[in-house]
């Protein structure tokens, strides 16, 4: 089967269920791939017919907007033992150093380290939970969680589509190509990710002793 054929069989509900799904349990505190995810669907939307980009990027959004307030919420209740409690069970993305960079940030930066932890893969899982253990104010977290969800979601979407779209003559030609080319572009942003918050665990850690000291 080509590969156009198979990606036209995919049912559209399927695609704006999982993205919303994926993206709000990123968005809640489990660390998953939404934005690969998103770019994956968005791409798809481009080259499939049934997907409607607008309702992709609606899906996308109402996921990311919800599961920030649901990990708001679990953060407000539970306070630092939640955060202790995930660095227990993702000890990659919630250790000390990780939580500290972000809570340097939310406490400088208030509405825009939410708003802009969006665009950035290490506050994104961070924000929700984060927020409420900080006891931001509900109101001031929901607009910049709101507003940060259209601009990623639907800026996300809205870019890659009409990039697949342009791409679609020379995808069509060579799609086992386009399909692993784009495969190893998502491999490569999420190995990138991985380096960068590797790198920045040493200097967490080599910071604290002099923070200790003060």
């Amino acid at each position: 089967m080509h590969v156009q054929e198979w990606l036209d069989s995919v049912p559209a509900i399927a695609v704006y269920a999982v993205v919303a799904l994926v993206i709000g349990l990123e968005s809640l505190g489990i660390p998953l791939p939404g934005e690969i995810i998103l770019v994956s669907a968005a791409l798809l939307s481009s080259q499939h017919s049934g997907v409607n980009p607008v309702v992709l990027g609606a899906c996308a959004t109402a996921g990311a907007v919800v599961g920030d307030s649901i990990g708001y919420a679990i953060g407000r209740k539970g306070g630092r033992p939640l955060l202790a409690w995930l660095a227990r069970k993702f000890p990659r993305h919630f250790s000390a150093g990780h939580v500290a960079t972000a809570e340097r940030s939310f406490e400088k930066w208030g509405m825009w380290a939410v708003f802009f932890g969006r665009f950035v893969a290490l506050l994104r899982i961070f924000a929700g939970p984060l927020a409420g253990v900080l006891h931001m104010p509900y109101w001031k977290f929901l607009i910049a969680n709101v507003l940060g969800g259209i601009c990623w979601a639907g800026g996300t979407t809205a870019v890659i589509y009409y990039v697949g779209i342009v791409a679609e003559d020379w995808l069509k030609r060579f799609s086992y190509v386009g399909l692993a080319v784009a495969v190893l572009i998502g491999l490569a942003s999420m190995l990138i990710i991985r380096r960068k918050a590797r790198k920045a665990q040493p200097d967490q850690r080599e910071a604290e002793p002099v923070g200790a000291g003060d």
